[in-house]
């Protein structure tokens, strides 16, 4: 799950949410600068053309004096004059020369360092107008304007980091959130997965009063009814297989004493339907027999006296047993088995589900086939693979050999009930671990005459538990 952390929609949208409060953060800072200097300009530009009109207002003879009685009493020096003939000549002012840049229209521009003025080294920006006047002479008026740029660096600079720190802190609260949302997520997901695995007694998780907890409530409830119409169905499968066993073993017992009568002997057409009935009466008690223990299984408490099991002693036992069975049928009986770590579980089921893997591999290899049982190491644990050179599973029917009573069309004429592997899920289920069916492979070779029987089947333990993913 943390791998998976910024998959989540969560954590999708708040990087969205992120990227646009940046994009509207730097808009917003921008218009601001932007407002705030053509508003100094303006404001500027109004001075100026105040100032303008004043010396409009004098003479032109006089001008020069006016100008400089200006500059004598300018306190901060702010402002800058200049005025020059209109061939470019220097006239009165401190401004030494005219703006090479300027216009004479009464409009305002702005002016970085390009100023050339008296008794300074380093020209500021200003803010600058010009007019021609009546008698043809140039003056341009100029309004420093470093100190109100400064404030305004210092405001935008400020808007900045503030917006920044607003930024991270909504992103860190996000965060804590989705951190919040994505732990209930997981809880669910543990959950789910738990049930999914038939553990229908686990519910999920209430606490609050939001969207999730609705869904939840909604869902413990959908799991109460399901759980309850499950246990029905369970209870009257189980009830009917256990009522029609008594029966059916009195009925089997039945047939067998009026098979061994004297009168019955003589007549060999009945003799060998008294015979069918006893077969498929027995079958029948099989099939229950295998319903009642897949139930039996199904309502173990899930790890509930487990204990450390040796996988290779408990394989070497099989292999032992079932040899003398694959010798009858002239088996080529391979096993293998490797020194593994030692797992957590009930040897006895592990027993039963194995025995079964083993059991379906010799009845449907053939006659003079092979069949192998091989127990190895992986990074993750131990992994049983049972394989036979038989006619195989096909791929579509995989997951449905699992379910009761199936059976393929290409085995249907062996022997059986189908209940087998529905057995070695159920085991398979309590012990979390995980059974693959694909083709044999490099057992698929045919039998010693070099004839091919078919794909085989491969059935593969993964003696760990699943992992959540």
């Amino acid at each position: 799950m943390p791998r998976r952390r910024w998959h989540t929609t969560t954590f999708r949208w708040l990087c969205a949410y992120t990227v646009l409060f940046g994009v509207i953060l730097t808009l917003l800072v921008g218009f601001i600068a932007w407002s705030a200097t053509r508003s100094i300009e303006r404001d500027t530009d109004t001075i100026m053309g105040w100032q303008l009109i004043y010396f409009d207002s004098i003479p032109d003879a006089q001008l020069p004096d006016a100008i400089y009685q200006r500059l004598e009493h300018e306190r901060m020096h702010v402002n800058y004059y200049g005025l020059f003939t209109a061939d470019g000549r220097y006239v009165a002012g401190d401004l030494l020369e005219a703006p090479a840049s300027i216009t004479y229209d009464r409009v305002g521009c702005t002016l970085r360092h390009t100023l050339n003025l008296r008794d300074r080294v380093q020209s500021p920006i200003v803010r600058a107008l010009a007019e021609v006047r009546p008698n043809g002479m140039h003056l341009v008026v100029a309004r420093d304007m470093t100190n109100v740029l400064e404030i305004r660096e210092f405001m935008v600079r400020t808007l900045v980091v503030g917006a920044v720190l607003a930024l991270l802190a909504a992103a860190a609260g996000g965060f804590a959130l989705g951190l919040r949302q994505i732990r209930r997520v997981r809880e669910f997901r543990r959950v789910t997965q738990c049930i999914a695995r038939g553990d229908l007694d686990q519910r999920l998780p209430v606490g609050g009063d939001d969207e999730l907890d609705m869904l939840a409530h909604l869902v413990n409830h959908m799991l109460d009814e399901v759980e309850r119409l499950m246990g029905e169905v369970k209870g009257a499968c189980d009830g009917i297989a256990h009522d029609l066993r008594t029966p059916l073993v009195h009925l089997h017992t039945l047939l067998a004493r009026i098979a061994e009568r004297e009168s019955l002997r003589a007549d060999t057409e009945g003799a060998d339907m008294m015979d069918r009935a006893r077969t498929e009466t027995g079958q029948l008690l099989e099939r229950f027999r295998a319903m009642l223990r897949i139930s039996e299984i199904g309502t173990l408490h899930r790890r509930g006296g487990f204990a450390t099991v040796d996988l290779r002693e408990l394989v070497d036992e099989l292999a032992e047993l079932y040899e003398p069975l694959a010798e009858s049928r002239e088996i080529d009986w391979r096993v293998h088995t490797e020194a593994v770590t030692e797992i957590h579980g009930d040897r006895a089921l592990l027993f039963e589900a194995f025995s079964n893997l083993i059991d379906n591999a010799i009845k449907f290899a053939p006659h003079g086939g092979i069949v192998s049982v091989r127990l190895r190491s992986t990074a993750s644990g131990p992994m049983l693979d049972v394989a036979d050179n038989g006619l195989g599973i096909a791929p579509a029917e995989r997951a449905a050999v699992l379910q009761r009573f199936y059976r393929g069309d290409a085995v249907r004429h062996i022997a059986g009930s189908g209940l087998g592997l529905s057995v070695v899920a159920a085991v398979l289920r309590v012990h979390d671990f995980t059974l693959h069916i694909a083709d044999a492979g490099d057992l698929a070779i045919g039998d010693a005459a070099g004839t091919s029987h078919g794909p085989g089947a491969r059935m593969s333990v993964e003696c760990w538990p699943r992992a959540l993913t």
